[in-house]
């Protein structure tokens, strides 16, 4: 596993320059959610506040997310992808996923079917609302 992680946080950089594995991960997030709160961020990976704060300013400075007033309420600010966020995060997915499809090419049928499995078992564990704990 521990190799496995290693080669996701080597791949990041190679896939796209400017994009950490922790940026991907975060502009991922926003995108599923439709944005949120910077707390809601760090809540939901178990992140410090500060931490949180730090990437966030990184991607606000690369112009990739942009903060909204929060229609219900305006105190509340709401991270949103900018139109760059969007095609950078579509360009390093698209990347991730040729990546996958070209070191599984060569594998058969039964393996990939096993391998899925696995994947959905390893990813479902008991308690962890994220997967893979």
């Amino acid at each position: 596993m521990t190799t496995f992680a290693r080669r996701a946080r080597a791949s990041a950089g190679r896939l796209h320059p400017e994009l950490s594995l922790v940026s991907y991960t975060l502009l991922s997030h926003l995108e599923e959610q439709g944005g949120c709160r910077a707390t809601d961020l760090a809540a939901h990976y178990a992140l410090d506040k500060s931490t949180v704060s730090r990437q966030v300013a990184a991607l606000e400075r690369a112009d990739l997310i942009e903060r909204r007033p929060d229609p219900e309420d305006h105190r509340v600010q709401v991270l949103h992808l900018t139109t760059a966020g969007r095609r950078i995060l579509a360009q390093v997915t698209e990347n991730r996923q040729a990546a996958f499809r070209e070191r599984l090419a060569g594998w058969p049928e039964e393996d990939l079917t096993r391998f899925a499995g696995y994947l959905e078992r390893y990813n479902a564990w008991p308690g962890d609302t994220e997967g893979g704990g």
